[in-house]
């Protein structure tokens, strides 16, 4: 088991050292925006003519999260782990989330757990009742712990509760979970964070003038309400307006006809963000029907590869990424040391890694564009997400 953890650890490393090498090419500006807090204040307007072509940043937070997993690799090593018992549960079957069930099952490999106490699941149609369907087959079958990204943050408190009541610990990732009983942890991006990045490619991308429609899977998760947060606190102080925010209930239909119906009434929206996933691809197909690519400038979350293919082909202009690969990785990770080592001293390894906020690990926040597309998928197949 400890050969093993050592080797994953090794092979994760040697493919965050080449992404941090194929970020260099980043400019300078394009990575201060991507750690730019989220309420910093937004940059005055550019009055240029035409904007300039976007440059991202793929830096993420992997130097510090390679750190941690090595630090909990070793506090685990020569203690067994048959106890072990742990899942990872997603909000919806999206490409997004494929990297995180890599990751997810690399982190279980390394740590030589059987695969019947290591679950990965994503409901097939983004449905509460499946995924809390899964939950209760998951304490059926002794889960330890699990990590989610939950549906209805609100549904899920009485049920986050009873769990860790019950010894079993509740990792949120991609987003937090606030005023639960797992509201002392994220691992995930830190979403105002993010939106901040959509919002400053947002404005170069309009030069600082125009009107914007947001569209997102929901209007009350902490993901989405601190991502469109982040965006208008980029956008602050510029002539460009959100005019829309437009909940299209975790579906990618839904997202593209809402698009169609606001491009086809609103000819003066020149703009869309897209917040969740698959909201990217909906809404470059939108544009496409509309026949207005080159005139509607599309940022988006994510990569989905339909979103990333609609980047090469120039329909987005850029989309704000994070690592799910990590939170499924180091997911596994923390889960196991929570069982093993006990809540304090797992807590203590962690609490170098955790930011200012007091509970987000960050997975980290990049901007894909198109002049970065090799060095991102470049990075994909080394982690063997392709």
């Amino acid at each position: 088991m400890n050969r093993k953890m050592a080797a994953s650890l090794a092979v994760t490393a040697g493919a965050l050292v080449a992404l941090t090498a194929c970020s260099s090419s980043s400019s300078s500006s394009s990575s201060a925006a991507a750690s730019a807090p989220a309420g910093s204040a937004a940059p005055a307007s550019s009055s240029a003519a035409a904007p300039v072509a976007l440059s991202g940043s793929l830096s993420f937070n992997q130097a510090a999260l390679t750190k941690l997993d090595a630090a909990l690799a070793a506090a685990l090593k020569g203690k067994s782990l048959s106890a072990v018992n742990i899942a990872m549960v997603v909000n919806v079957a999206a490409d997004y989330w494929k990297a995180g069930q890599v990751g997810f099952l690399a982190g279980c490999k390394a740590l030589g757990l059987p695969s019947n106490h290591c679950t990965y699941f994503a409901p097939p149609n983004g449905k509460l009742t499946e995924q809390t369907s899964e939950l209760e087959t998951l304490r059926s079958q002794g889960i330890t712990g699990y990590s989610i990204s939950a549906i209805d943050p609100a549904s899920a408190k009485g049920t986050i509760a009873t769990d860790m009541s019950k010894g079993i610990f509740v990792l949120p990732i991609d987003s937090p979970l606030p005023g639960t009983a797992a509201a002392g942890l994220y691992l995930g991006t830190p979403n105002e964070t993010a939106g901040y990045q959509a919002g400053l490619a947002m404005k170069q991308l309009l030069n600082g003038t125009g009107k914007v429609a947001v569209l997102v899977g929901s209007l009350t998760a902490a993901n989405a309400t601190q991502r469109i947060a982040g965006f208008e606190q980029a956008i602050a102080g510029t002539n460009i307006q959100v005019v829309q925010k437009v909940n299209d209930n975790l579906s990618a239909s839904t997202a593209q006809s809402d698009a169609e119906t606001i491009l086809a009434n609103n000819p003066d929206v020149n703009g869309l963000y897209g917040v969740y996933s698959y909201d990217g691809p909906a809404l470059a197909q939108a544009v496409q029907s509309a026949k207005k690519t080159g005139q509607v400038s599309i940022v988006s979350d994510d990569s989905d590869a339909q979103t990333l293919s609609f980047i090469n082909s120039g329909v987005i202009g850029g989309t704000v990424v994070q690592m799910p690969y990590q939170q499924g990785y180091t997911g596994a990770f923390i889960l196991a040391a929570e069982k093993v080592l006990g809540q304090a001293a797992t807590q203590a390894i962690l609490k170098p890694y955790i930011g200012t906020d007091g509970f987000t690990i960050s997975s980290g926040v990049g901007l894909v564009t198109k002049s970065d597309m090799s060095g991102y998928t470049s990075l994909e197949q080394q982690l063997g997400i392709g």
